[in-house]
């Protein structure tokens, strides 16, 4: 094949990617994606109804007020305030907005679920998850989030109008709405993978990232354990693996036709699948493998189900995802899309280029200004976890005593490693939210304030916060003082765990920062 050729066959390829070009129709992949974003939002509202009164609640972690007084000295304007915060808590931000909004979402995942409204559902689940990720300050912010508030608004426009849509049929996702979700699935998986190779990390570059990812990760399973100590040959097979998903996988889809999608769209789920058995990185492996359905066409379906024998399948998908033309709208409507979908297009560009290089100069402000705060709506973003790693697990712990410090009780964690003969259950796609900002706390420079707020919380006998911890440690007479020490964890061989139990190494590395208590006034000292 020619140079020439070749290049009209790629870009035969690239535009039938697009959903520009081609006969494939997407109605049941539509649908099936839907649906799924749809379970996952309940996981995800789930876990903020169970949290958001210890985190954001009038008296918890963070609460809604202190945010937005923090916000009103440091920022003059209310639109700059607005666009600093676009949450629906500038309404009202007690206990009674709290449970609005989160019950809001809930339900709104449930009708997406049921394929109510899917539109109206896709937007409630966008708003009111980004009033909670817009405000809860250090428990927000991470890929988790950022992943789902993107893949909520793009698909916005990508659903199928109307109350009660059913497949859609008449209803064809448009050709730019369809190439934005591709493009975003695209970026989750390339995005990452360039980053790997281009950032010069050494563990990455030398293949032996696995040593140190099972012991890092937020929650390693037995599963990580076991892998943590297979050969370095089979690691080299992981870190190939994982390149091999982020980088040809989604060349292959763009280039080489269905084949190439089925290709990328296995890599892709082994991939995930295996990040989540063993690392329990929240709903994000499973909200990349529903997004990675968006490779498939109502055809390729078919295919698949005739190759499976299931023939009845593969007949009623062919009799139901037939190919109707678009409704037609008006031209302001179709305008407003192409324009909205182009400008979340350059954003992602822009914030992808200014992810390798901070400093980019020459962009005047009347231009970077506005692209500055759209970045404070969490929904267009880079993709590019784990580019660098860090190399060691520490914990920090809290410990109370109520007899002078004669004795010390352990505050457990519900899923950290923090018992030493503990390891931690499948709870993915569950997100222990809670456990987790601790754990990437301890590494904040200068060193977080979650920590001495938990604290005082739990010396102030903060029901909702110590409701976060496996139990309380003193039922019968409250502490006086609690102390935050910092451990550095590691795995232990399988010769330590026969002969004693243990999953995990502690060495005690001394005070994270020093003791909280009560003075003889009732009032809590120290910390300083």
């Amino acid at each position: 094949m020619t140079p020439k050729a070749l290049g009209r066959r790629l870009w035969t390829e690239a535009r039938d990617f697009s959903g520009i070009a081609g006969d494939a129709t997407h109605l049941w992949p539509r649908w099936i994606v839907l649906r799924a974003i749809g379970a996952v939002f309940i996981l995800v509202f789930a876990g903020i109804i169970g949290a958001s009164q210890a985190i954001v609640g009038p008296s918890g972690i963070v609460p809604l007020g202190n945010f937005f007084a923090a916000l009103e000295r440091t920022h003059a304007g209310e639109l700059e305030m607005l666009c600093r915060a676009p949450t629906l808590f500038w309404l009202g931000s007690g206990q009674a907005s709290i449970v609005i909004v989160e019950w809001l979402g809930m339900a709104a995942a449930i009708a997406l679920v049921l394929n109510l409204w899917p539109r109206m559902a896709l937007f409630a689940c966008w708003l009111a998850f980004l009033s909670f990720v817009s405000t809860w300050s250090l428990f927000s912010g991470s890929i988790v989030d950022q992943l789902m508030l993107e893949v909520s608004l793009l698909c916005i426009p990508y659903a199928p109008g109307g109350l009660r849509p059913g497949l859609g049929a008449d209803r064809p996702p448009r050709p730019i709405a369809f190439f934005m979700v591709r493009w975003m699935l695209f970026r989750v998986m390339f995005e990452s993978g360039i980053l790997k190779l281009a950032t010069g990390d050494p563990y990455w570059r030398h293949f032996t990232v696995m040593k140190i990812l099972y012991e890092t990760a937020p929650f390693p399973t037995i599963l990580a354990y076991i892998d943590h100590h297979l050969p370095q040959s089979y690691h080299v097979f992981e870190v190939g693996l994982t390149l091999a998903a982020e980088i040809p996988g989604p060349l292959l889809a763009v280039f080489w036709g269905r084949r190439g999608r089925w290709i990328a769209l296995w890599l892709w789920v082994v991939f995930q699948a295996g990040i989540q058995l063993t690392n329990n990185f929240g709903w994000l492996n499973t909200a990349a493998i529903a997004l990675g359905l968006v490779l498939l066409d109502d055809q390729m379906l078919t295919a698949a189900a005739e190759r499976l024998g299931l023939r009845r399948l593969g007949a009623y998908i062919t009799r139901t995802a037939v190919r109707m033309p678009l409704r037609p709208s008006t031209p302001w409507r179709i305008q407003g899309l192409r324009i909205a979908l182009s400008a979340h297009f350059l954003l992602t560009i822009y914030y992808f280029v200014t992810g390798w290089n901070d400093a980019v100069y020459g962009i005047p402000y009347a231009i970077s200004g506005p692209i500055d705060y759209a970045w404070f709506f969490h929904s267009a973003n880079v993709y590019y976890p784990f580019g660098r790693m860090t190399p060691e697990r520490y914990e920090v712990e809290f410990e109370g005593t109520n007899d002078q410090g004669a004795t010390w009780r352990t505050y457990e964690y519900r899923f950290q490693p923090q018992r030493p003969d503990r390891i931690c259950p499948f709870i993915a796609p569950w997100y222990a939210r809670f456990d987790a900002t601790l754990q990437i706390a301890v590494f904040a420079v200068p060193k977080s304030p979650v920590f001495p707020t938990i604290a005082t919380e739990i010396l102030s006998r903060n029901k909702d916060v110590i409701g976060q911890f496996r139990r309380d440690p003193f039922p019968d007479r409250p502490p006086t003082a609690i102390r935050m020490l910092v451990y550095r964890i590691s795995f232990t061989d399988y010769a330590t765990l026969h002969q004693t139990g243990n999953y995990w190494n502690k060495e005690y590395e001394g005070d994270f920062l020093p003791p909280l208590y009560l003075d003889e006034h009732g009032n809590i000292a120290g910390g300083g």
